[in-house]
Protein backbone atom coordinates (compact mmCIF):
# COMPACT_ATOMS: atom_id res chain seq x y z
CA UNK A 1 0.00 0.00 0.00
CA UNK A 2 1.72 3.46 -0.97
CA UNK A 3 1.39 6.05 1.85
CA UNK A 4 -0.30 8.77 -0.70
CA UNK A 5 -3.14 8.79 -1.87
CA UNK A 6 -3.79 11.60 -4.87
CA UNK A 7 -5.56 12.58 -7.90
CA UNK A 8 -8.29 10.27 -9.20
CA UNK A 9 -8.42 7.76 -5.65
CA UNK A 10 -9.39 10.39 -4.02
CA UNK A 11 -13.08 9.86 -5.73
CA UNK A 12 -12.99 6.30 -5.25
CA UNK A 13 -12.00 7.11 -1.23
CA UNK A 14 -14.89 9.65 -0.83
CA UNK A 15 -16.59 6.84 -1.50
CA UNK A 16 -15.90 4.15 0.56
CA UNK A 17 -17.58 4.36 3.68
CA UNK A 18 -15.35 1.99 5.80
CA UNK A 19 -12.32 4.54 5.35
CA UNK A 20 -11.57 6.29 8.66
CA UNK A 21 -10.80 9.76 8.06
CA UNK A 22 -8.66 11.75 10.86
CA UNK A 23 -7.66 15.23 10.27
CA UNK A 24 -4.26 15.42 12.31
CA UNK A 25 -3.55 19.21 12.08
CA UNK A 26 -1.62 20.56 15.04
CA UNK A 27 0.31 23.48 14.82
CA UNK A 28 4.33 24.23 13.70
CA UNK A 29 6.40 26.99 15.66
CA UNK A 30 4.69 30.13 14.57
CA UNK A 31 1.51 28.87 13.02
CA UNK A 32 -1.21 30.76 15.44
CA UNK A 33 -4.65 29.00 13.83
CA UNK A 34 -6.85 26.95 15.72
CA UNK A 35 -6.81 23.42 13.79
CA UNK A 36 -10.15 22.15 15.89
CA UNK A 37 -12.06 25.38 14.85
CA UNK A 38 -10.92 25.11 11.54
CA UNK A 39 -12.06 21.43 11.37
CA UNK A 40 -15.23 22.13 12.68
CA UNK A 41 -15.97 24.99 9.91
CA UNK A 42 -14.72 22.67 6.89
CA UNK A 43 -13.55 18.80 7.35
CA UNK A 44 -13.99 16.02 4.96
CA UNK A 45 -16.87 13.87 5.64
CA UNK A 46 -16.93 11.21 8.03
CA UNK A 47 -13.46 12.53 9.56
CA UNK A 48 -13.05 12.81 12.96
CA UNK A 49 -10.58 14.97 14.74
CA UNK A 50 -6.86 13.47 15.18
CA UNK A 51 -5.12 15.32 18.63
CA UNK A 52 -1.66 14.93 18.31
CA UNK A 53 -1.30 16.57 21.41
CA UNK A 54 -3.94 13.95 23.15
CA UNK A 55 -1.82 11.32 21.35
CA UNK A 56 1.30 12.22 23.52
CA UNK A 57 3.02 11.64 26.86
CA UNK A 58 1.34 13.63 29.29
CA UNK A 59 4.37 12.53 31.65
CA UNK A 60 6.57 13.59 29.32
CA UNK A 61 8.34 17.64 29.44
CA UNK A 62 9.08 17.61 25.58
CA UNK A 63 6.35 18.29 23.30
CA UNK A 64 4.25 15.74 21.64
CA UNK A 65 6.30 12.94 22.32
CA UNK A 66 4.67 9.80 21.48
CA UNK A 67 2.63 7.96 24.34
CA UNK A 68 2.70 4.27 25.70
CA UNK A 69 1.16 1.19 23.93
CA UNK A 70 -1.66 1.42 26.67
CA UNK A 71 -2.66 4.99 26.13
CA UNK A 72 -2.81 4.85 22.16
CA UNK A 73 -4.62 1.85 22.35
CA UNK A 74 -7.36 3.21 24.16
CA UNK A 75 -7.32 6.55 22.24
CA UNK A 76 -7.19 4.89 18.86
CA UNK A 77 -9.85 2.31 19.73
CA UNK A 78 -12.06 5.17 21.25
CA UNK A 79 -12.15 6.51 17.24
CA UNK A 80 -13.84 3.40 16.26
CA UNK A 81 -10.91 1.51 15.13
CA UNK A 82 -9.42 -1.75 14.34
CA UNK A 83 -6.09 -3.11 13.55
CA UNK A 84 -8.06 -3.47 10.07
CA UNK A 85 -9.43 -0.21 9.26
CA UNK A 86 -8.22 1.40 6.49
CA UNK A 87 -6.95 5.22 8.07
CA UNK A 88 -6.91 8.20 6.23
CA UNK A 89 -5.05 10.95 7.58
CA UNK A 90 -5.11 14.46 6.24
CA UNK A 91 -3.90 18.16 7.68
CA UNK A 92 -5.39 21.80 6.86
CA UNK A 93 -2.18 22.31 5.18
CA UNK A 94 0.93 21.99 6.96
CA UNK A 95 2.28 18.40 5.18
CA UNK A 96 3.85 18.04 9.29
CA UNK A 97 0.77 16.86 11.01
CA UNK A 98 -0.51 14.29 8.75
CA UNK A 99 3.47 12.88 8.62
CA UNK A 100 3.56 13.10 11.96
CA UNK A 101 0.63 10.71 12.87
CA UNK A 102 1.32 8.77 9.79
CA UNK A 103 4.60 7.69 11.36
CA UNK A 104 2.94 7.02 14.65
CA UNK A 105 0.13 4.86 13.77
CA UNK A 106 3.21 2.72 11.92
CA UNK A 107 4.83 2.90 14.95
CA UNK A 108 2.16 1.32 16.65
CA UNK A 109 1.87 -1.74 13.65
CA UNK A 110 -1.15 0.07 11.92
CA UNK A 111 -0.38 -0.82 8.44
CA UNK A 112 -3.50 0.41 6.86
CA UNK A 113 -2.89 3.85 7.46
CA UNK A 114 -2.19 6.60 4.22
CA UNK A 115 -2.04 10.43 3.81
CA UNK A 116 -4.07 12.17 1.39
CA UNK A 117 -1.06 13.90 -0.34
CA UNK A 118 -1.84 17.42 -0.36
CA UNK A 119 -4.23 17.37 2.23
CA UNK A 120 -7.30 19.49 2.45
CA UNK A 121 -6.65 21.44 -0.12
CA UNK A 122 -6.12 18.52 -2.69
CA UNK A 123 -9.75 17.44 -1.83
CA UNK A 124 -11.32 20.79 -2.71
CA UNK A 125 -9.38 21.26 -5.50
CA UNK A 126 -11.48 17.97 -6.52
CA UNK A 127 -14.39 19.70 -5.48
CA UNK A 128 -15.23 16.69 -3.20
CA UNK A 129 -17.59 17.20 -0.45
CA UNK A 130 -16.78 18.74 2.43
CA UNK A 131 -18.86 18.49 5.68
CA UNK A 132 -19.28 21.37 9.31
CA UNK A 133 -19.72 20.29 12.43
CA UNK A 134 -18.16 18.26 15.30
CA UNK A 135 -17.49 15.11 13.25
CA UNK A 136 -18.64 11.63 12.74
CA UNK A 137 -18.74 9.40 16.27
CA UNK A 138 -17.90 5.74 15.47
CA UNK A 139 -18.44 2.52 17.81
CA UNK A 140 -15.33 2.33 19.95
CA UNK A 141 -13.32 -0.74 19.14
CA UNK A 142 -10.73 -2.58 21.02
CA UNK A 143 -7.07 -1.48 19.44
CA UNK A 144 -3.88 -4.03 20.21
CA UNK A 145 -0.87 -2.14 18.85
CA UNK A 146 1.99 -3.97 17.78
CA UNK A 147 4.61 -1.57 18.68
CA UNK A 148 8.06 -1.62 15.75
CA UNK A 149 10.73 -0.23 18.15
CA UNK A 150 12.56 0.03 14.92
CA UNK A 151 11.65 2.98 14.05
CA UNK A 152 12.08 4.92 16.59
CA UNK A 153 15.35 6.25 18.78
CA UNK A 154 15.78 7.65 22.32
CA UNK A 155 18.50 9.75 23.49
CA UNK A 156 20.83 7.16 24.86
CA UNK A 157 20.62 5.38 20.86
CA UNK A 158 21.54 8.96 20.12
CA UNK A 159 24.59 9.60 21.70
CA UNK A 160 25.78 5.79 20.52
CA UNK A 161 24.72 6.72 17.29
CA UNK A 162 26.89 10.32 17.68
CA UNK A 163 29.96 8.43 18.82
CA UNK A 164 29.55 5.45 16.58
CA UNK A 165 28.98 7.51 13.39
CA UNK A 166 26.98 4.59 12.31
CA UNK A 167 24.14 5.67 10.98
CA UNK A 168 23.31 8.42 8.90
CA UNK A 169 21.45 11.46 11.24
CA UNK A 170 19.27 13.80 9.04
CA UNK A 171 17.92 16.93 10.67
CA UNK A 172 14.68 18.41 8.80
CA UNK A 173 15.14 21.90 10.67
CA UNK A 174 16.35 25.14 8.98
CA UNK A 175 19.57 25.38 7.66
CA UNK A 176 19.74 28.59 10.21
CA UNK A 177 18.90 26.82 13.39
CA UNK A 178 20.73 23.80 12.22
CA UNK A 179 23.92 25.70 12.61
CA UNK A 180 22.95 28.00 15.34
CA UNK A 181 22.63 31.50 13.28
CA UNK A 182 18.81 31.79 14.44
CA UNK A 183 17.98 31.10 17.68
CA UNK A 184 15.67 27.86 18.54
CA UNK A 185 11.78 28.97 19.23
CA UNK A 186 11.48 27.36 22.94
CA UNK A 187 13.79 28.87 25.78
CA UNK A 188 16.38 26.65 27.35
CA UNK A 189 17.22 25.23 24.28
CA UNK A 190 20.56 25.78 22.91
CA UNK A 191 21.61 26.07 19.28
CA UNK A 192 23.74 24.16 16.77
CA UNK A 193 23.46 20.37 15.57
CA UNK A 194 24.47 16.90 16.62
CA UNK A 195 28.14 16.08 15.02
CA UNK A 196 27.69 14.22 11.91
CA UNK A 197 24.57 15.06 11.12
CA UNK A 198 23.23 15.92 7.63
CA UNK A 199 20.66 18.94 7.20
CA UNK A 200 17.98 18.37 5.08
CA UNK A 201 15.24 20.97 6.05
CA UNK A 202 11.84 19.06 5.08
CA UNK A 203 10.59 21.83 2.60
CA UNK A 204 13.72 20.58 0.45
CA UNK A 205 12.14 17.14 0.08
CA UNK A 206 8.80 19.14 -1.24
CA UNK A 207 7.45 21.18 -4.59
CA UNK A 208 6.45 24.72 -4.57
CA UNK A 209 3.18 23.63 -4.08
CA UNK A 210 3.78 21.58 -0.76
CA UNK A 211 3.64 18.04 -2.66
CA UNK A 212 6.53 15.28 -2.42
CA UNK A 213 9.18 15.19 -4.77
CA UNK A 214 9.22 12.53 -7.33
CA UNK A 215 10.76 8.97 -5.44
CA UNK A 216 13.90 9.23 -7.82
CA UNK A 217 14.40 12.92 -6.61
CA UNK A 218 13.86 11.99 -3.42
CA UNK A 219 16.29 8.68 -3.85
CA UNK A 220 19.11 11.24 -4.88
CA UNK A 221 19.26 13.45 -2.21
CA UNK A 222 19.45 11.05 0.42
CA UNK A 223 21.93 9.69 -1.53
CA UNK A 224 23.64 12.44 -1.47
CA UNK A 225 22.77 12.65 2.11
CA UNK A 226 25.06 8.87 3.12
CA UNK A 227 21.79 7.20 3.16
CA UNK A 228 21.81 3.83 1.39
CA UNK A 229 19.97 0.68 1.49
CA UNK A 230 21.88 -0.51 4.79
CA UNK A 231 22.49 2.31 6.65
CA UNK A 232 19.32 2.65 8.28
CA UNK A 233 18.73 6.55 8.61
CA UNK A 234 17.25 8.38 11.73
CA UNK A 235 15.38 11.92 11.30
CA UNK A 236 15.05 14.54 13.64
CA UNK A 237 13.59 18.17 13.84
CA UNK A 238 12.70 20.51 16.69
CA UNK A 239 9.74 18.34 18.08
CA UNK A 240 9.49 15.51 16.43
CA UNK A 241 7.28 16.88 13.97
CA UNK A 242 8.72 17.84 10.46
CA UNK A 243 11.25 15.07 11.02
CA UNK A 244 8.30 12.83 10.17
CA UNK A 245 8.12 14.50 6.55
CA UNK A 246 11.61 13.17 5.82
CA UNK A 247 10.39 10.02 7.02
CA UNK A 248 7.76 9.70 4.74
CA UNK A 249 10.21 11.10 1.95
CA UNK A 250 12.49 8.19 3.11
CA UNK A 251 9.75 5.58 2.29
CA UNK A 252 8.62 7.29 -1.10
CA UNK A 253 12.43 6.97 -2.01
CA UNK A 254 12.04 3.09 -1.40
CA UNK A 255 14.45 3.27 2.19
CA UNK A 256 12.02 2.01 4.24
CA UNK A 257 13.76 1.13 7.19
CA UNK A 258 14.60 4.39 8.81
CA UNK A 259 13.87 5.34 12.39
CA UNK A 260 13.13 8.91 14.32
CA UNK A 261 14.53 10.25 17.17
CA UNK A 262 11.62 10.97 19.20
CA UNK A 263 12.74 13.78 21.69
CA UNK A 264 14.15 15.48 19.00
CA UNK A 265 16.33 18.69 19.57
CA UNK A 266 13.97 20.22 22.49
CA UNK A 267 15.52 16.81 24.23
CA UNK A 268 19.26 17.10 22.40
CA UNK A 269 19.68 20.71 23.37
CA UNK A 270 18.26 20.93 26.67
CA UNK A 271 20.36 17.92 28.08
CA UNK A 272 23.23 19.03 29.59
CA UNK A 273 26.51 17.61 28.02
CA UNK A 274 24.70 16.38 24.75
CA UNK A 275 27.43 16.84 21.76
CA UNK A 276 26.65 19.98 20.20
CA UNK A 277 28.19 22.13 16.81
CA UNK A 278 27.90 24.90 14.90
CA UNK A 279 30.59 24.00 12.26
CA UNK A 280 29.34 24.62 8.59
CA UNK A 281 32.11 22.23 7.53
CA UNK A 282 31.52 18.22 7.64
CA UNK A 283 31.29 17.42 10.83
Amino acid sequence: MSPLISGSFLHTLAQDTSVCFLDATTTLPGETFNPRENFTACHIPRSQYFDIDDFSDPQSTLPHTVPSAARFAQLFGALGITPQTHVVFYDQGNVASACRAWWMTRFFGHEKTQIIHGGLSAWQQQNLPLEQGAGVKRTPQTYHPRTQYSRIAGLGDMLEHIRLQNRPILDARSTARFYGTAPEPRPGVLSGHMPGARNIPYKSVLDENGLFLPPTQLETLFLQAGVSATTHPITTCGSGMTAAVLNMALELAGFTSNALYDGSWAEWGSTPNTPITTDKTHD
